[in-house]
């Protein structure tokens, strides 16, 4: 392919080698000459990531809601962090909390259903929708909105979307209260009987990212040869950048660099777990880390790497599942996650669950400054990111979907002015905030699942 002209660098040049296909970041080159990059096609579209957290809040109790664990106490632009949000302290402008909605969908609809939130709250998340009660194949909930936004806008893309979680996933069988486990395996829905797996190994996504295609049996031998892929274009990368000027070659080895130090980690851990040694994780594949720190970032980073050269513009992200028992000791809290959620409603109980909670949520800051750092057409990623970080559950005690934990972040090409907190008004659907992402992103939506409106921000 030829990759310079004397107009300038398309948008979609991908440098290519045997069994890799890596496209680039935006680079001034992609620009034509003396053209404002705003009035270029250069101007992306913007990316949505969407982020469930398990278990609901703290701060969603009766107790945490008066403390403010979750929901800070002033609304509007001088609103303070509260102990839970405060590690987002530093991306205030980029911020958009919207308190007390709450998920209706998600709970009992008829005595059968009573006791199976957990196993039908993630469906829930991104489609406000009411999944059947089947342990069968007629499965039944809705299209989520990562994947209303990808079969619109995410079809000239490489990848319309991509799903990734952190827990293992089972999708077969049935689970408790006579849920399937699908439900409860994966947050995207590309239409009301249509799951899409969530992929949970580290070195898949990375395949998927920078594959090229190729069979499974080529990808595996692709795996197995020694060196990174970045070998297999090295001459294609020698020729680009002697036709690149110094930002464009001074970015194009940065982003390298990033694509080279996410393959170490993957490595790495891959190594470690084939060493014999015991694992805390023994079940996973060997390219998932027992760190859940590290395991976290790593999706983070092939999140924002997707992003930067748009290879994608969704993504969905599954940070935990329902009933994980995984004990989070960088949070200081010692007692098992599921079993942390359910406190009792004992005032010392909910103050650790909210611990863990802010601990969660310390893990955002790591993306955010990833994707500010990251030029983007006339800014940057972060603000031409809509990224939804919450939870379907509200008091997972109560398991009730009340006062569910609900944030924005990122500006959406200037849809989002950030520096904001909203509170709803009693009984406000949740559905409401889905409806008003999508309109942010560029969709004309009406509603979906039981929203009544748009929220105001």
């Amino acid at each position: 392919m030829t990759f310079i002209t004397k107009k300038h660098l398309s948008r979609r040049a991908v440098l290519r080698g045997v069994g890799v296909s890596l496209a680039l970041p935006f680079l001034d080159a992609m620009a034509p000459a003396q053209t404002p990059v705003r009035k270029t096609t250069a101007v992306p579209r913007p990316r949505l990531c969407c982020i469930e957290m398990v278990h609901g809040s703290a701060g969603s109790t009766v107790d945490g809601s008066n403390k403010h664990y979750w929901s800070p106490e002033k609304e509007g632009a001088d609103f303070e962090f509260t102990e839970t949000l405060e590690p987002l302290s530093k991306f205030r402008e980029y911020l958009t909390i919207i308190s007390d909605t709450d998920l209706r969908p998600a709970g009992a609809y008829i005595d059968a259903e009573e006791g199976g939130d957990h196993f039908r709250s993630s469906s829930v998340f991104l489609t406000a929708a009411h999944p059947k009660l089947t342990m069968g194949a007629d499965i039944l909930c809705g299209t989520s909105i990562d994947q209303m936004y990808a079969q619109q806008f995410g079809q000239d893309t490489p990848l319309p979307s991509i799903q990734l979680c952190i827990e293992s996933v089972d999708s077969t069988g049935h689970c408790d209260y006579g849920y399937a486990c699908v439900y409860s395996d994966t947050i995207s829905w590309a239409s009301p009987t249509q799951p899409l797996p969530m992929t949970i190994d580290p070195r898949q996504a990375f395949e998927m990212l920078f594959g090229d295609g190729a069979t499974p049996e080529e990808r595996a031998l692709r795996q197995q040869a020694k060196g990174s892929i970045l070998d297999r274009i090295a001459h294609r990368v020698s020729v680009l950048q002697a036709n690149l000027g110094a930002a464009d070659r001074s970015r194009l080895n940065e982003f390298l660099e990033d694509v080279r130090e996410i393959e170490r980690r993957i490595e790495k851990t891959e190594k470690h777990n084939s060493s014999g040694v015991a694992r805390q994780l023994p079940a996973a594949p060997i390219g998932v880390p027992d760190s859940f720190d590290e395991h976290v970032k790593l999706m983070f980073d092939l999140q924002a790497l997707a992003f930067m050269t748009d290879t994608t513009r969704c993504s969905a992200f599954k940070m935990s599942r329902d009933v994980c028992q995984r004990v989070y000791e960088e949070s200081g809290v010692k007692v098992p996650f599921h079993t942390a959620s359910h406190h009792g409603e004992a005032p010392a109980k909910i103050a650790d669950f909210a611990k863990i909670n802010r601990y969660h949520v310390s893990l955002l800051p790591y993306f955010f400054e990833k994707l500010k750092n990251t030029p983007d057409g006339d800014g940057n990623l972060l603000e031409h990111s809509l990224i939804v970080y919450g939870s379907p559950m509200g008091d997972s005690n109560a398991h009730n979907h009340k006062r569910v934990p609900i944030l924005l972040a990122g500006r959406a090409n200037g849809k989002l002015k950030g520096n904001l907190h909203v509170r709803a008004a009693d009984a406000t659907p949740m559905a409401n905030v889905l409806v008003t992402v999508l309109r942010k992103v560029g969709m004309n939506l009406e509603s979906i699942g039981d929203s009544t409106g748009e929220i105001a921000i």
